[in-house]
């Protein structure tokens, strides 16, 4: 049985990064509300600019690091993926419509199948 591990956060700079993220995003949270004199435009750049500069901290932190390195990963295997050509999507799509048709199909015979010994054999219901 695999132990999770649950990561913290390990030196003093990077606590002090990622609660400086945190920071920015609620400075432009609270941004946001209070420039809303001054027009949607402002507001909206306010908040995308909080965002960017608490993306950019966090990012120089350690699980900022990860996070980077992670990704790079995900594509790099994404790049080994061997996707199908059109001809065998279009197949595969073709297959699985069938089956779902002809399971939709058989499912049905059986519901009316069990109805009719139940409610006409069984109970003599009549409709």
């Amino acid at each position: 049985m695999a132990t999770a591990e649950v990561e913290t956060v390990n030196s003093k700079a990077d606590l002090a990064k990622i609660l400086g993220s945190v920071a920015l995003v609620i400075a432009g949270i609270v941004g946001y509300y209070m420039l809303s004199k001054q027009g949607g435009l402002i507001q909206w750049l306010t908040v995308l600019a909080s965002l960017v500069a608490a993306g950019a901290l966090f990012l120089t932190s350690e699980p900022g690091k990860q996070f980077i390195a992670l990704s790079q990963d995900s594509v790099r295997e994404a790049k080994k993926v061997v996707w199908p050509t059109r001809k065998e999507a279009i197949q595969m799509t073709a297959y699985v419509f069938a089956f779902v048709f002809v399971m939709a199909l058989f499912l049905w015979i059986v519901d009316k199948s069990l109805e009719w010994v139940l409610y006409d054999l069984v109970l003599q219901w009549r409709k």
